[in-house]
């Protein structure tokens, strides 16, 4: 008996998201770290040496669609753990610790073993389709929330 793939629609993108998150948020439990935190750690550390604390923000307010309070919070959370620091040498930057890089490339590297598994046997084709129509879905769905 063969199953017909259900139509995109947000529901089934919601679903995807939540069971895949749902495997992150028990990698990131067993570390101590939430998700808001991890994104934040993730920024930071694509970023490269350091990052412009208002730049950080801005971006982790695009990625998690949330208030800047709740942003600072996290990032004075990470500070506070010793996983972010402003950087000595300009005061507007803020760096990864040792420990906060040791993190993220631990939790990093959990959670590629399970995105792996996850996309196993996905042909590359149908991944880069999926990849297209999602990056147009959230290309559209950011403009409508900033009212362009």
């Amino acid at each position: 008996m063969t199953t017909t793939a259900p139509a995109v629609n947000g529901r089934v993108v919601a679903l995807a998201h939540y069971a895949s998150r749902a495997l992150l948020e028990d990698v990131l439990a067993r570390h101590g770290v939430t998700f808001n935190q991890s994104v934040t750690l993730r920024v930071v550390a694509v970023a490269g040496d350091s990052i412009d604390r208002d730049d950080l923000v801005a971006d982790v307010i695009g990625s998690l669609k949330t208030d800047e309070s709740v942003v600072h919070g996290v990032i004075e959370e990470l500070t506070a753990a010793k996983l972010l620091v402003t950087d000595p040498s300009k005061t507007s930057r803020i760096r990864l610790t040792n420990a906060g890089r040791e993190l993220y490339e631990t939790t990093t590297a959990e959670s590629g073993k399970i995105a792996a598994r996850l996309y196993a046997d996905i042909p590359a084709e149908d991944l880069a389709i999926a990849g297209r129509v999602l990056g147009l879905v959230t290309e559209r769905a950011n403009a409508e929330l900033t009212g362009a």
